[in-house]
């Protein structure tokens, strides 16, 4: 009798075993493959606009080693924030003023946009002004921000990303997760040390950080003189990265409302329940941009999957007498790395320039993974250029192609 006992009970714990593995084995390769919300990898027509300026930060030391630094991303949103009279929308992946333990001098931008948008908010109270961001400013909701906090008590929508829906990046961990991390929430006010700066969080904010999941995007719209106007960067409202170098792009028109509608699709598998963004700007947005001709300044929108697909196509449909410049922080994606170096054996001028990938917010870093890719491309011919960086990033993303007729796209 109680042989057969044990040996029930062990039975049922390689039943209990065999369903846990099969639940986590079936969360790895489903979660990692699962479709994106609707509406997040958008691919817009190629849209007449009237104007366009590029925009860029950069920042370095001169020769008698003192810090210098050009900045025009964040005072062009400012200014945007300013001017606006309906619209302001603000999506910031870096939303927070943790600096690391770096030497260098840091510009307070999370609370230059904290107080920037409440100030225009009070100037005109029928604004609609909102903020969406990224778990990450909350430690995954072990700490308290009080950037959203200060927003939320002046009427300025604040929407946290919510990044279950996305596919795994780390599927192993995530899958884990879902099942003994998930369920149990997160709440301010732990006991272990913030991994980005001071304070103090729970175990699960560190177990939450594993899933390298993110709201990446760094965008603003807002309406002025009753135009819609778009900013897209790879800059965020950061005080840690206020020193590193960026890149921006400032729009109108129709390119604009394409943007809107790509920002409705973040609110919508977060769970917001507001009325829709584009319900603004439908009318003022189909009269601005179109001054442009087919022959002139054309903006096409892209997002998440569309954005890589487009980078190998622009540099796969490059040919001799083409150059192509390529200024990137983080390069790994294989797609790309195949095709520079096929474009290096079809004899296109390649430049790449790149982050050292060495500092991080005071910490030093292993250079990967530029400095392995860049070993790759430099050996299939492709000439590479390295950012130098005393403390702060080249934190850039951008592909331009120029063609040998004189044309030329830009991927920013």
């Amino acid at each position: 009798m109680q042989k057969h006992v044990c040996r029930s009970l062990r039975n049922s714990l390689y039943a209990v075993a065999a369903a846990g593995l099969l639940m986590f084995l079936t969360g790895c390769c489903c979660h990692a493959v699962k479709p994106l919300p609707d509406g997040l990898s958008y691919r817009s027509g190629w849209l007449p606009t009237a104007e366009a300026r590029f925009l860029s930060d950069r920042s370095g030391l001169d020769k008698s080693g003192r810090r210098v630094a050009e900045q025009e991303i964040f005072d062009e949103v400012f200014g945007m924030i300013a001017r606006a009279e309906r619209l302001v929308l603000v999506d910031m992946f870096l939303f927070n003023d943790f600096v690391g333990a770096g030497p260098l001098p840091h510009r307070r931008l999370s609370e230059e946009l904290t107080y920037a948008m409440i100030a225009r908010k009070r100037a005109v109270p029928g604004l609609r002004a909102m903020l969406i961001t990224d778990p990450v400013n909350t430690v995954y909701g072990g700490l308290e921000s009080l950037y959203l906090k200060r927003l939320e008590a002046d009427g300025i929508e604040v929407v946290v990303t919510r990044l279950e829906p996305l596919r795994d990046s780390n599927p192993a961990w995530s899958s884990a997760w879902r099942l003994i991390g998930q369920p149990w929430g997160n709440r301010p006010g732990g006991r272990v040390a913030n991994p980005f700066g001071p304070g103090r969080v729970t175990v699960r904010s560190w177990l939450s950080l594993l899933n390298f999941k993110a709201n990446h995007r760094k965008v603003l719209v807002a309406d002025a003189g009753g135009r819609l106007r778009a900013l897209v960067t790879s800059a965020n409202p950061h005080d840690g990265s206020s020193a590193h170098s960026n890149v921006g792009l400032v729009f109108e028109g129709l390119a604009a409302q394409a943007v809107l509608e790509t920002e409705q699709a973040v609110l919508d598998f977060s769970g917001y329940r507001g009325s829709p963004l584009c319900n603004e700007f439908v009318d003022a947005a189909a009269h601005t941009g179109g001054a442009a001709d087919a022959e002139g300044l054309r903006i096409q929108v892209l997002t998440e999957e569309a954005i890589a697909d487009a980078a190998e196509a622009m540099i796969g449909g490059a040919g001799p007498g083409d150059r192509i410049d390529l200024v990137m922080f983080y390069l790994a994606d294989r797609g790309i790395v195949r095709a520079l170096k096929a474009a290096a054996g079809r004899g296109v001028s390649l430049r790449v320039t790149l982050d050292p990938n060495k500092d991080a917010f005071g910490r030093q870093k292993s250079g990967m993974p530029n400095r392995q890719v860049a070993w790759e491309l430099a050996a299939a011919g492709v000439p590479v250029r390295w950012a130098v960086t005393s403390g702060e990033q080249m934190h850039s993303k951008m592909l331009l192609l120029r063609r040998a007729d004189g044309s030329a796209d830009l991927l920013a």
